[in-house]
C-alpha cells in the first residue's frame, strides 16, 4: 500500500469512481437549486455535462495526472459556447464550476479518514488534493472563459456583419411590399426557417392615415411578406388576403400592444404542425392551444392562440405530408418614430437550435431598419400622392371651347425615384378668336415644385388675360419667379434663425433642433419637397386664326415642332431666352405663318431627354413619331409617348398638340373709318348689312349699340386711323382699333356728367369685353352671344 499523500489521494479517488453517478446527481441537484437559469437551456446544460467533469476529475486524481495535464471535456467547452449564445453571464459559469468543485472536494476529504488514521498523511493528502482541485478548476475556468469570450466575440462580429448587410439589402426601394419581402428573404437566408410580416391596415393606408402610437387590442392587419427556407422562390410570396386580426393575448397581439419583442420555445405536443404562413391572420408562432408549452424570455406563460386558418397544411418538406413542427419563434413589432406599423415573426423548425438572445437582438435590429424603411416608404407614398393630387388639380382637366385649334394633351408623372415634378400645360382663349398655348417646367420635384407650378400657371393666365405679347408676358413672369425666390429665401432665413434660437436655449433646445433637422432630412429623402432656389422654363405661343400667324417666345425651354399637311416636320427656330428666375435679360418673340391644318407640338424636356440618348436623338425620334399619320390627335399623343418614353419615365412629361384652323373671309369683315362723328352712323350701317349677310339679325340692335359706343370713344379719345372689325365665330366679336395709347376704363358716371356711360352700357350688353394693346395703338373689343337676351342697365345704374 502506497503510504504517500499522492497514493492516498489516488486511493480515495478510486473509491469514489463507482459512486460517480451519485456524485453527479448531487452536483445536478445543487446546480438546479442554486442556478436554475442554466437549466432553462437544455442545449447548454445537461446531466452529461456534469458527469463528464466528475469522471474527468476523479480519473485524473486516480492516476496522478498533474492539473496542467487534465484536459477539460470538449463537449463542455461547446456547452460553454452555447451558454454564451444564450447571453448567460460568464460569472454564472464560473460559479457553477466552484459549486461542483466544492461538492466533489467535500466527498474526497470525507473519504480520507476511512482509508487511514494517519493524521499527518491525511493533512498532507488534503493539501495535495486541494492544490490539484484548484489547478483543475483554474484550468477549466480559463478554458471556459476563453471559449465563452471567443463565442461572444464571434457572435458579436456575426451580428454586426448581419446588421451591416441588412442595411444594404433591406429598404433598397420606396416600395412597402418589396421592403418587407427583403426583410423576410434576408432573415431566412441567415438565421430563420420561416418569416412572416404583417402590417397594420392603417400603415398600408398611410397616404391619409397615420398608425396610432397605441394600436387597439385587436387591430386589423394584412400579410404583406413571407418566406420559407423549405420553399424558396417566387411561389413563397404571399397571395392577397383579406384583413385579419390576432387573438387578444397572443404573442403577436402583445407585441403590437406593448411594442416589446418576445422569444418563445414550443415543446411537446404544443408545437403543432409547420404552417407555411398562409393564414387569414395567424403566424408561425401559433400552436394549437392557448399557452400550452410556450414560454417567453421572461418565463411568463405565452399564448399560442392564433387567428382562424393559421394552419394552411403546407409542410416543410415541400408538401409530402407530416410537416416538421416549429419549435422556436421570435415575435418582433415593427416600430418607427414612435408608431407601431406591424409585427414580424421568425420561426425555426429545420434548425435544431432554439433562438437565443443574440438572435432576438439581431431580429430587433434588422426589423427596426425595415420599419424605418417602411415608414419612409409610407411617407414618400403620402408625399407623392399629395403632390400628384395637387399637380393634377392644378392642371386643366379639359380645355375651354374655342375655334382656333383642336388640342390634345398628356401629363405623365415621373417614376417613384424621380417623383412628381412641376411640368404644366395650358390652353387660354384670347380676344379676337385667338388662343394662347403654354407649356412650362418648374425645376425640382415634389410638393414644392407642384405648388410653384400652380402659382406660375395662375400668373400666366392673369398676364394672358390682359393680352400681353409673348415676350412681354415672359418678362413679367420672370419678375414673378424672382419674387417667389425671394420669398423662399426669406422663409429659409427665418427658419434658420428659429433653429439658431433653439440651439442657444440649452440642451433641451439643441435636442429639439436636432429633431427638426432630422424631420427635414426625412422629408427631403421621402418627397424632395424642400425649398431653395426657384427656376422654371416656359414656352408661350399665341395663334391668330384670322391671319394664321403664330407668335412664340421661350424662356429656356425646348424648341417646339410643327407638322404641315404634307407630313413635313420642322423644329421652329426661336430666339434663345434665359430660364425664368435669372432676371435682367430680355426675351424675344418670333412669328410664323402656319397653313391651316398644321400640327403644333409643345412639350417639356422630359419627352426628348434620357440617360441613354441626347437631345438630338430625342428630337429625331420625335420627328419620326409626329410624321406618322394617325386617325386623331389623341392617337398622335399616344403614339408619341409610346415611341419616346419608357413605361415609367425618369422625369415628368407634359405634351400639348394643337391642330390649327383658319377663319376665312366669309367670317371676318373689316372697315376703315374716318375720325369724324359721321363715321358712327356709317359704322352702324356696315354692321346691319354684315349681320344680315351672316344671318344674325337678332343681334342687330345690340351690336349697333356696342359698335356706336366703341367707335365714338375711338373718335373722341383716340387717334386715327380707326378700324372696325367683326368676327363671326362661336360668338360675334366687335373690335374697334385706333392708334391712341389711352386705355379706356369702366367708371360710374355722376348724375350731372354728360359722358362716362358708354363703357358701362357695353359691359352690360356684351358677354365679355376688354382692351388689348399693340405695338402701336390699342383695340377695344366686345363679344356678343347670339343666344343672349338683351338686358339694358337700369337708369339708376347709368
Amino acid at each position: 500500500m502506497d503510504s504517500t499523500a499522492d497514493g492516498l489521494v489516488a486511493r480515495v479517488a478510486r473509491e469514489l469512481v463507482p459512486r460517480a453517478d451519485e456524485l453527479t446527481a448531487e452536483v445536478e441537484r445543487c446546480l438546479r437549486r442554486e442556478m436554475p437559469e442554466l437549466w432553462a437551456h437544455p442545449d447548454a446544460m445537461t446531466v452529461d455535462n456534469v458527469a463528464e467533469h466528475v469522471i474527468a476529475g476523479l480519473s485524473a486524481l486516480r492516476y496522478g495526472v498533474a492539473p496542467g495535464g487534465i484536459e477539460a471535456p470538449s463537449a463542455g467547452l461547446e456547452r460553454v459556447r452555447r451558454v454564451a449564445r444564450h447571453g448567460i453571464p460568464v460569472s454564472t459559469v464560473l460559479r457553477a464550476f466552484r459549486l461542483a468543485q466544492g461538492i466533489i472536494l467535500d466527498h474526497l476529504l470525507a473519504e480520507m479518514p476511512r482509508c487511514t488514521d494517519d493524521a499527518a498523511l491525511i493533512s498532507e493528502a488534503a493539501r495535495s488534493l486541494i492544490a490539484s482541485a484548484t489547478g483543475y478548476l483554474d484550468r477549466a475556468s480559463e478554458q471556459g472563459v476563453v471559449a465563452y469570450e471567443e463565442e461572444r466575440d464571434r457572435r458579436l462580429r456575426w451580428r454586426l456583419s448581419m446588421v451591416n448587410e441588412s442595411s444594404v439589402r433591406i429598404g433598397t426601394t420606396l416600395d412597402i411590399a418589396r421592403t418587407t419581402q427583403e426583410l423576410a428573404d434576408f432573415a431566412t437566408e441567415h438565421f430563420a426557417d420561416l418569416v412572416t410580416v404583417d402590417l397594420l391596415d392603417s400603415a398600408l393606408g398611410g397616404a391619409h392615415e397615420a398608425p396610432p402610437d397605441d394600436p387597439p387590442s385587436s387591430p386589423v392587419l394584412h400579410r404583406v411578406a413571407q418566406r420559407s427556407a423549405a420553399r424558396p422562390g417566387p411561389d413563397a410570396a404571399p397571395t392577397p388576403r383579406l384583413p385579419h386580426t390576432f387573438p387578444p393575448g397572443s404573442p403577436q397581439a402583445r407585441a403590437l400592444a406593448t411594442g416589446q419583442p418576445t422569444r418563445h420555445r414550443l415543446d411537446g405536443d404544443s408545437r403543432g404542425p409547420y404552417a407555411a404562413a398562409e393564414p387569414a391572420g395567424g403566424g408561425c408562432a401559433g400552436a394549437g392551444g392557448e399557452g400550452r408549452g410556450m414560454t417567453d424570455r421572461g418565463g411568463r406563460g405565452g399564448s399560442g392562440g392564433r387567428a382562424e386558418g393559421d394552419v394552411a397544411g403546407h409542410a416543410v418538406d415541400g408538401g409530402r405530408g407530416g410537416g416538421r413542427p416549429v419549435h422556436s419563434t421570435l415575435v418582433v413589432p415593427l416600430r418607427a418614430r414612435g408608431a407601431t406599423l406591424g409585427v414580424a415573426q421568425f420561426c425555426r423548425d429545420r434548425d435544431p437550435d432554439a433562438f437565443d438572445d443574440e438572435d432576438l437582438l439581431l431580429a430587433q435590429e434588422i426589423t427596426a431598419r425595415a420599419a424605418i424603411a417602411v415608414d419612409n416608404a409610407r411617407r414618400y407614398t403620402h408625399a407623392r400622392a399629395t403632390a400628384l393630387t395637387l399637380q393634377r388639380s392644378l392642371l386643366p382637366r379639359r380645355t375651354p371651347r374655342q375655334s382656333a385649334v383642336d388640342v390634345a394633351f398628356r401629363y405623365l408623372p415621373a417614376d417613384a425615384q424621380g417623383g412628381v415634378g412641376g411640368d404644366w400645360y395650358d390652353v387660354i382663349p384670347l380676344s379676337g378668336a385667338r388662343v394662347a398655348l403654354v407649356v412650362g417646367d418648374v425645376v425640382g420635384h415634389g410638393i414644392h415644385a407642384a405648388a410653384t407650378m400652380g402659382r406660375l400657371r395662375t400668373a400666366v393666365r392673369t398676364l394672358a388675360d390682359i393680352d400681353l405679347p409673348p415676350d412681354e408676358l415672359l418678362t413679367h413672369l420672370d419678375d414673378v419667379v424672382l419674387r417667389l425666390a425671394a420669398e423662399v429665401e426669406e422663409d429659409d432665413a427665418g427658419d434658420a434663425d428659429d433653429r439658431d434660437g433653439k440651439d442657444d436655449a440649452g440642451d433641451e433646445g439643441a435636442a429639439t433642433a436636432a429633431t427638426d433637422v432630422a424631420a427635414v432630412a426625412d422629408a427631403t429623402a421621402v418627397a424632395d419637397a424642400g425649398g431653395g432656389d426657384i427656376g422654371a422654363t416656359c414656352l408661350y405661343a399665341v395663334y391668330d386664326p384670322v391671319s394664321r400667324r403664330c407668335t412664340l417666345a421661350r424662356a429656356g425651354h425646348v424648341l417646339p415642332a410643327v407638322v404641315v399637311r404634307d407630313g413635313t416636320v420642322d423644329i421652329l427656330e426661336l430666339p434663345p431666352g434665359p430660364p425664368l428666375g435669372l432676371g435682367g435679360l430680355p426675351f424675344e418673340a418670333a412669328e410664323f405663318e402656319l397653313p391651316e391644318g398644321s400640327l403644333l407640338a409643345l412639350y417639356t424636356d422630359g419627352l426628348i431627354e434620357a440617360r441613354d440618348h441626347d437631345i438630338g436623338a430625342g428630337l429625331a425620334r420625335l420627328r419620326a413619331a409626329l410624321a406618322r399619320p394617325a386617325p386623331s390627335l389623341e392617337a398622335t399623343c399616344d403614339a408619341v409617348l409610346e415611341a419616346l418614353l419608357p413605361a415609367t419615365p425618369p422625369d415628368d412629361v407634359a405634351l400639348l398638340l394643337a391642330r390649327t384652323h383658319a377663319l376665312g373671309a366669309t367670317q371676318v369683315a373689316t372697315w376703315e373709318l374716318e375720325a369724324e362723328p359721321a363715321a358712327v352712323a356709317r359704322a352702324r350701317a356696315y354692321v346691319t348689312r354684315q349681320l344680315a349677310a351672316w344671318g344674325l339679325t337678332e343681334l342687330e340692335f345690340t351690336a349697333e349699340l356696342v359698335v356706336s359706343e366703341l367707335v365714338t370713344n375711338a373718335i373722341r379719345y383716340g387717334r386715327p386711323p380707326v378700324r372696325l372689325r367683326l368676327i363671326h365665330d362661336r360668338t360675334l366679336i366687335c373690335e374697334v382699333s385706333d392708334s391712341g395709347g389711352t386705355t379706356p376704363h369702366l367708371r360710374r358716371a355722376r348724375g350731372y356728367d354728360e359722358g362716362g356711360r358708354g363703357l358701362l352700357l357695353v359691359a352690360q350688353l356684351a358677354e365679355h369685353w376688354g382692351t388689348r394693346r399693340a405695338r402701336q395703338g390699342k383695340t377695344v373689343w366686345a363679344e356678343l352671344h347670339d343666344s343672349a337676351d338683351l338686358a339694358l342697365p337700369e337708369a339708376a345704374a347709368l
